[in-house]
């Protein structure tokens, strides 16, 4: 493997620069003196922002975007080996990294590397830990799988020991990391065109905790089933959070307020109790903050900061986001892609105020919607009507002999009324002709339902 000297910088092309992760991390490298280039499919706010910095960018993959004096490309695993760019690199012998590979060097540059894993939740959580360390001025290096508000992005370069990021599991990738402190949220069957079942993913997790050093930490949620399979011969400390006292961290007195943000009694396991108020909506967000304050302990940060920051962390971008009102109705825009995100979304918004409570699904990806087909189904009767838009393909090009409609007729099935509509154009004319003055809706998928919402609000 590649390894990247910080203290030297090079040329490195990106291939598909303008995702979330990567362009952090081609912002932090720009930061660091090097030179960057890439490509990507369309200009972004995310490209547009590397370019002012710096960054040479192109549009399109093709394989006159690569030149010899090129040092290193480094690339996603959505790339595949027929891609120009990557036929290109090969033909030029020019060195690569993947994401993965890349962002693991990266944090060997830190005192406390700290990756958050999970298979839900790992957005959030992260941007939780980063509004504390913020808070108590540890001038924190932050990688975030989505925009954060406080730092108006994804990314933000700081000069103190802490390296935060998130950790994904799909391909393996966070087996590639060097964290000293280790979250794990949950783990649950998801990206099962790549594991086999979840005992491999359990596996991988177990491996993932297995990174960590014996002077490192985990951090983790105690009620995970089969936990002892990923806590096996770890050298590490191990600190746990779950909804009972045989945990390290736990909640009681939980309380929620007209928003559906919970507030609740934190208590430690020596006793400890501490009063802990959400701006953000939903029993998981208690779990979240558990794994994010006892990260706070761990790094001797204090409750007034601690209680603050998570009173002022209003969420990320595409987490339960408001969106705005149309004609009465309050239009929210959420990430979920899987049954367990979908089902907390949904029991979130019914704390929320609603009359009605609609949610637009964008399914994301065939293997996904066929592995998951009835517990989509069972996830979405929590909404009062569901209206579905074609499945979002993503890195997919089988449609593995199923569409939105096998879904429509499962939902149908359990006796909820479900629509499917093949364009966003159409779903947008049913929602305005139907929605009426204090309706709720939901815009939910990890692909580009929130377009719906957006041009609801245009209208």
């Amino acid at each position: 493997m590649y390894h990247l000297d910080f203290n030297h910088p090079i040329h490195i092309h990106f291939i598909g620069i303008g995702g979330i992760s990567m362009s952090g991390l081609a912002e932090i490298l720009i930061d660091k003196g090097f030179t960057v280039s890439g490509s990507d499919a369309k200009a972004s706010s995310l490209t547009e922002l590397l370019s002012r910095k710096g960054a040479t960018i192109y549009y399109g993959q093709k394989a006159e975007n690569l030149s010899s004096d090129i040092d290193l490309v480094v690339y996603t695993s959505a790339i595949h080996p027929d891609n120009p760019e990557y036929v290109a690199m090969q033909k030029l012998q020019i060195p690569s990294l993947s994401r993965a590979q890349l962002l693991g060097q990266l944090m060997k540059n830190y005192e406390i590397p700290i990756a958050i894993s999970g298979t839900h939740g790992k957005t959030t959580t992260t941007s939780m830990v980063s509004e504390i360390l913020l808070e108590a001025g540890v001038d924190p290096t932050l990688s975030i799988g989505g925009i954060l508000k406080t730092i108006d992005g994804n990314i933000r370069i700081g000069h103190g020991k802490c390296f935060v990021t998130e950790a994904c599991e799909y391909t393996n990738s966070f087996l590639s990391f060097f964290p000293k402190i280790g979250i794990i949220l949950n783990v649950e069957a998801d990206h099962l065109d790549f594991f086999k079942d979840i005992n491999q993913i359990r596996h991988s997790f177990h491996q993932f905790a297995a990174l960590l050093p014996k002077d490192g930490t985990l951090i983790i949620n105690g009620e995970i089933p089969e936990i002892d399979t990923i806590l096996h011969d770890l050298d590490c400390r191990i600190i746990t959070y779950g909804g009972t006292d045989s945990y390290d961290y736990h909640p009681e007195d939980i309380r929620y307020n007209e928003t559906g943000c919970a507030s609740f009694i934190l208590i430690r396991k020596d006793g400890s109790k501490e009063t802990i108020s959400l701006d953000v909506p939903g029993q998981h967000n208690i779990y979240n903050a558990m794994a994010a304050i006892a990260l706070a302990d761990l790094l001797s940060i204090d409750y007034a900061t601690i209680k603050k920051a998570l009173s002022n962390f209003h969420g990320t971008d595409r987490r339960f986001e408001y969106k705005g009102t149309m004609n009465g109705t309050v239009i929210i825009d959420d990430y979920a892609h899987h049954p367990t995100e979908i089902t907390a979304t949904l029991n979130a918004a019914l704390n929320y105020p609603h009359k009605t409570l609609w949610c637009v699904f964008q399914p994301h990806t065939f293997t996904r919607t066929k592995t998951f087909m009835k517990e989509f189904a069972r996830a979405l009767t929590f909404a009062d009507h569901v209206i579905l838009s074609d499945i979002y393909p993503a890195r997919e090009t089988d449609d593995l002999g199923i569409s939105s409609k096998t879904l429509q007729k499962e939902i149908e099935a359990l006796g909820k009324s479900c629509y499917y509509f093949p364009s966003f154009a159409e779903i947008e004319n049913f929602l305005s002709e139907n929605c009426s003055p204090g309706d709720l809706l939901i815009t939910m998928g990890a692909g580009d339902v929130v377009n719906i919402g957006e041009d609801l609000l245009k209208r």
